[in-house]
């Protein structure tokens, strides 16, 4: 069987054309976890008038040098201040409060000493001290968050200064997950057969799609039977965008999967990838829908549907990429064990400012150790052309948080 390389069906993927197009308005504090459809442009500086940025009192940065100033009074925060400062004056000024007109710095309370209606200058503090100015956190016209951002608290807080009680977000795609296999028992299910194993895949993927922003729709497993696979499928495109299967997508007598995907009319993009693990995967479209088949094997579903399912999820939501790919240096000698392009497991750390890899307790064996990806691993890239990669090289990492 002849297998596309990875390169080419990454860039296929990325040539498929999704519906991005789709939106809702939700209150802010529903937003958390959406993606933001539209960039939020400031419409106002921030702050919009010099702000004291901490207790103490305002004054014309010359005087400083006079040893005493006549305090004309106090200025609250959220007072609005319409008293001018002269020369030898000063106000009484408290954190986030306007600056008064004709003032030009804040010294702090513990600078100073405070006796009948002066303050004595103990320490002085250079001209501007304290005072936050037009435009600080922000100018009017500033994108400040742009189309595509997954909404965290940090961006909450900025939309909630920015007075947006309704968000703009990009409507979830929703995407159908079912593992087939008559060896498969889903969550609850007894059964006498030792050969039956239990599911994981769909709950496994599930939770991923569901971390990169996408409702799921789960539809649990199904047994390798041609006919209720096909109704299953027929169902789930009826409302889904993108169908995720596992399992029956290889070249065994059950595997149904991969010759029920054209006989639902829908055109097959590509089989067979050479990637280790997931080298059967399946990728076909109907219409403006999605079918993806992956492997049955745990690891190899959840790498497959990281390199395939992801990407189609983050092009709906309009984001700019599905996951974080960096360069990290190896601690330890690496061997291939094929000729295809590798996704193995590997344990991230940080040091000297970069990161590095190394496999320390990595299970080395079949497609099926999930584990493996357990404790803030990454995926480790590894070329066609790769064979032995020594220590200190450098190599491709994608880093498994924040889809």
């Amino acid at each position: 069987m002849n297998f596309l390389s990875y390169e080419t069906s990454k860039n296929m993927l990325d040539l498929l054309q999704v519906n991005a197009s789709r939106y809702e308005r939700v209150a802010l504090n529903a937003s958390i976890g959406r993606v933001l459809f539209e960039d939020m442009v400031a419409e106002f500086n921030d702050p919009q008038f010099p702000t004291a940025s901490m207790d103490g009192y305002a004054v014309k940065h010359e005087d400083l040098q006079s040893g005493t100033i006549a305090v004309l009074g106090d200025n609250p925060a959220g007072h609005d201040e319409k008293r001018v400062l002269n020369a030898g004056e000063s106000i009484k000024t408290f954190t986030g409060s306007m600056m008064p007109e004709g003032a030009d710095t804040l010294i702090q309370i513990e600078n100073v000493t405070y006796e009948d209606g002066k303050i004595t200058i103990n320490e002085e503090v250079p001209k501007g001290f304290s005072v936050r100015p037009i435009g600080e956190g922000y100018k009017s016209g500033d994108i400040l968050i742009t189309k595509g951002t997954k909404i965290g608290f940090a961006e909450i807080g900025v939309m909630a200064g920015l007075n947006q009680v309704m968000v703009k977000v990009a409507v979830r795609p929703r995407v159908a997950v079912i593992a087939t296999g008559s060896e498969i028992l889903d969550l609850g299910e007894n059964s006498d057969n030792p050969a039956q194993i239990r599911s994981s895949n769909n709950y496994t993927l599930a939770a991923l799609f569901e971390q990169a922003g996408a409702e799921v729709i789960q539809l649990g497993t199904a047994p390798d039977d041609r006919d209720s696979i096909m109704k299953t499928f027929e169902n789930a495109l009826a409302s889904a965008d993108i169908l995720v299967s596992t399992g029956g997508v290889s070249v065994g007598d059950y595997d149904f999967v991969k010759d029920i995907i054209p006989r639902l009319g829908a055109e097959v993009v590509y089989k067979g990838v050479g990637i280790k693990p997931g080298r059967h995967i399946m990728v076909a479209q109907k219409d403006n829908k999605f079918l993806l088949a992956l492997p049955g094997f745990a690891y190899s579903s959840t790498v497959t549907g990281i390199l395939y399912a992801l990407p189609l999820i983050s092009k709906m939501l309009g984001k700019t990429q599905p996951y974080k790919t960096v360069a990290a240096k190896l601690q330890e000698d690496f061997k291939k064990r094929s000729k295809f392009t590798e996704f193995t497991a590997c344990n991230v750390v940080v040091e000297d400012g970069e990161y590095q890899i190394n496999f320390k307790d990595k299970k080395v064996g079949s497609s099926a150790i999930l584990t493996n990806m357990l404790n803030q691993s990454a995926l480790m890239i590894a070329g066609e052309d790769d064979k032995f990669l020594e220590a200190d090289t450098y190599v491709n990492i994608i880093l498994l948080e924040n889809f």
